[in-house]
């Protein structure tokens, strides 16, 4: 099996990514902006994005990227990130002689318009334009994310929701076991999408999520205005891509709160 370096190793993919290919047999070397010690059968190197500090150390010898790092909603540090530390993990990677530059997009990057999902497909062009050989995955929004935010929401005494949003969330365990399977077959040089079992309203998520926490909210269904919030009404951030993931969103609430 080959090396492979994980950027974003630290984040909340990056945690699933990192042992799923090691239990793959591949010799793991994983990338956070400060030093850390392995908890596991990886290496763990120290590099910048926003910099370039120490990004040539890192690809030395590696035969593929698998490039997870982000710095969403950061502003100009999130386009020093995500764009011009793209463009020069690639030139590092590119000078290196790395076999495949594998990146961690978003559905609807193309489709949404919303100022980070503007930036991630940027990205996406730095590296399918970058001269290494390369592959895009595009995931639906994690679990997690829906997670987070209806905890953020549910902070209110009445929750404004847009009941006709549509999304398919996705696990990130399907989303590490297809990047798994798409570092063994090489570059694509082409996007792939991968969305979760069922797409689901905003109206659909939020209350299964509150019965398996127990948290009692009143919905208030308001219509969101502008492009963005039409687009996901739309669908922009579903996909039809075959196969989907296979753990639902009911599985990942009773998993995380122990309630059915």
């Amino acid at each position: 099996m080959s090396s492979v370096l994980v950027t974003g190793a630290t984040g909340t993919l990056g945690r699933v990514v990192v042992p799923a290919l090691a239990a793959a047999g591949h010799d793991v070397r994983a990338m956070s902006r400060v030093h850390r010690r392995p908890d596991g059968e990886e290496t763990w190197v120290r590099a910048d994005l926003a910099t370039g500090q120490g990004l040539a150390d890192a690809v030395d010898g590696v035969g593929t990227v698998v490039h997870l790092a982000s710095a969403p909603y950061r502003r100009g540090y999130t386009r020093r990130v995500d764009v011009a530390g793209t463009a020069r993990l690639v030139a590092a990677a590119r000078a290196a002689g790395v076999d495949h530059v594998l990146l961690m997009s978003i559905v609807g990057v193309d489709r949404v318009p919303w100022g980070f999902y503007r930036t991630k497909l940027e990205a996406e062009r730095q590296v399918a334009e970058g001269g290494a050989p390369w592959t895009v995955l595009r995931a639906t929004q994690f679990f997690d994310f829906l997670d987070t935010a209806f905890a953020a929401l549910t902070r209110l005494p009445v929750v404004p929701l847009d009941r006709r949003v549509r999304a398919q969330p996705v696990d990130t365990a399907d989303v590490a076991d297809l990047l798994v399977e798409l570092v063994a077959a090489g570059p694509a040089r082409d996007t792939v999408e991968l969305g979760g079992p069922g797409v689901l309203t905003g109206d659909t998520a939020l209350r299964e999520w509150m019965a398996a926490t127990g948290r009692r909210r009143r919905v208030l269904p308001v219509r969101g205005p502008g492009r963005m919030l039409a687009a996901f009404r739309d669908g922009a951030a579903t996909t039809p891509a075959l196969p989907t993931g296979t753990r639902t969103w009911s599985e990942f609430l009773a998993r995380r709160y122990g309630r059915r």
